[in-house]
């Protein structure tokens, strides 16, 4: 689902600024021109965690960088794992 930014900023909770600090820190990686970006259900809930992490845990700038970095790893593990599980699941049986 592509959100617009008017709608993204509406959802997530946030003003212009604080985005384009978030999209210039690379927390946030909006698809389309910087003309027009097109967000999603996923952009919305990164930013959520962005703020939970920065308002409600006082994590600071560098610790967010890591954080997300982690969870982008976390993710694409599961992710590794769920194909590796697949193609076992699909994978002819042995003689």
């Amino acid at each position: 689902m592509k959100i617009s930014k008017e709608e993204f900023l509406s959802l997530a909770g946030m003003d212009h600024e604080t985005l384009d600090v978030w999209i210039e820190e690379e927390w946030l990686r909006p698809r389309g021109s910087s003309v027009e970006l097109s967000f999603s259900n996923i952009d919305i809930a990164r930013a959520r965690l962005i703020h939970q992490l920065k308002v409600d845990l006082g994590v600071n700038d560098e610790g967010v960088g890591v954080i997300l970095n982690l969870v982008d790893q976390l993710y694409g593990l599961r992710r590794t794992l769920m194909e590796l599980r697949q193609t076992i699941r699909t994978a002819p049986e042995p003689d």
